[in-house]
């Protein structure tokens, strides 16, 4: 038997264990939109170096092994941080983006296509985020 994939956070950050690239920040109409990528490109401190002077948060948008009971957002059961995605911020595309991660992302697997149909949206670092977007990610 083969061995399982890890599951994976969409919403990583740099010392994480094995993080990758997933997609980069880019602004629709005053917005930020992750736009992914369509290979697996390791996040290496030599091209998240790359964002600077800004912080990698604000350039890329990486996954990385889901850190489970280490996170503020996991309850022990399921990612908080994923339901109050769908629970509260709209859906920003009609259909499931392209995705390298998605068979084994901790979101998916969790809450399904409702999650991918907001996940463009999400970004590490926001300036000045909007209300619905500051009551999804904080930490219960």
């Amino acid at each position: 038997m083969g061995e399982s994939l890890p599951i994976l956070c969409p919403s990583a950050q740099p010392g994480m264990k094995s993080p990758r690239l997933i997609g980069v920040v880019t602004f629709d109409e005053g917005a930020p939109r992750v736009a992914y990528l369509a290979e697996v490109v390791p996040a290496t401190q030599e091209l998240l170096a790359t964002a600077a002077p800004a912080d990698p948060g604000e350039v890329f948008r990486m996954a990385a092994h889901c850190e489970e009971l280490r996170c503020t957002h996991f309850n022990g059961v399921d990612c908080k941080l994923a339901s109050r995605i769908v629970q509260i911020m709209p859906a920003v595309v009609d259909a499931l983006p392209a995705c390298l991660i998605r068979a084994s992302c901790r979101w998916y697997l969790q809450e399904g296509k409702p999650a991918c149909l907001r996940c463009p949206q999400v970004v590490t670092q926001v300036f000045e985020p909007a209300p619905e977007y500051e009551l999804a990610v904080r930490p219960a």
